[in-house]
């Protein structure tokens, strides 16, 4: 968790948030109220994109674009490629768990304060793929049973791990790193969904263990609505298959064949909101300047834009 800041930071902060003036906001897990800084990265693309066009102003914004990815993975712990840009949480965990190979019969071992859309996918997975969903129960604490966790992995044949990591109502915080040891030893994926821990707690891949983490912007990072993204570790992403690939994440080869691309960019599609994407570079960089989010150094590129900020 975040140190407590002064009150001098905290009247900082509040005074670079155009919102904090008219309300009294504490939706924060729905979605927060974005820093000036995020407001005007936006808003300063789409007037380019109003006067130049909109694959003009994108190539001129290209620089821009592709820094966001360094200041994502300074959060996360990451590296840059193995990041891809998605316009909403939903869409990088169903992105990244419909990639995860399953075979009929298999476990997919999930806890039973799992979050609503998750569900769906779980439901939908059994009646399309065979698999069992296999719900762990909560312990005294309420957190997921991680003896139940490693029972499950013994007993049986499993094709994913999935963990909220956060969920959505209660205050509860899910053991991820713990869950990851067990994961990471079995040899089975792990999925962790990140909604609403990143930007609100400090997030070290590596330290969790996961192999796929799928985050949103427009939570605690105060993003724009209609971002997130979606983490794949190096380890893992040659053997998942993306299960919308487009010309962006792939290349033609041939008349009937086709090759991912490189790294995470796999799950990408090539349209996407330029300015939203700016718009979260900047909520990130801007997160990062407060010191206590990063899990590994911040780039220059972040400190330097949050100096601007």
């Amino acid at each position: 968790m975040a140190e407590a800041f002064t009150d001098d930071e905290i009247e900082a902060a509040r005074a670079v948030t155009p919102g904090c003036r008219e309300v009294i906001h504490l939706n924060h897990a729905g979605a927060s109220l974005p820093p000036q800084v995020v407001v005007d990265a936006q808003i300063d693309h789409l007037q380019v994109e109003a006067k130049s066009g909109g694959y003009e102003a994108a190539a001129d914004a290209l620089d821009r674009c592709d820094a966001v990815y360094d200041s994502i993975s300074d959060v996360i712990g990451a590296q840059p490629h193995e990041i891809a840009r998605m316009e909403h949480a939903t869409a990088a965990w169903n992105a990244a768990f419909w990639s995860v190979p399953m075979r009929s019969g298999q476990h997919i071992v999930v806890h039973d304060h799992e979050y609503g859309a998750n569900i769906v996918a779980f439901l939908a997975a059994a009646h399309r793929r065979g698999v069992v969903i296999d719900r762990v129960p909560s312990d005294a604490t309420g957190q997921v049973d991680v003896d139940a966790v490693a029972d499950r992995l013994q007993r049986h044949d499993v094709a994913l791990v999935s963990l909220t990591h956060v969920p959505t109502n209660g205050g509860l915080v899910n053991p991820a790193v713990e869950v990851g040891k067990l994961a990471r030893a079995a040899g089975v994926p792990f999925l962790l969904d990140a909604c609403q821990s990143v930007g609100q707690r400090r997030i070290d891949v590596s330290e969790i263990g996961c192999d796929l983490l799928s985050a949103t912007g427009r939570k605690y990072l105060r993003g724009p609505r209609g971002t997130g993204f979606l983490y794949v570790s190096d380890a893992l992403v040659d053997q998942l298959n993306p299960p919308h690939p487009d010309h962006h994440g792939t290349e033609l080869v041939a008349a009937d064949r086709f090759e991912w691309r490189t790294g995470t960019r796999r799950f990408e599609h090539w349209e996407h909101n330029v300015a939203a994407w700016l718009g979260l570079g900047a909520a990130v960089d801007h997160a990062l300047g407060w010191g206590w989010i990063a899990s590994k150094p911040p780039s220059a590129h972040a400190l330097n834009s949050f100096g601007r900020c």
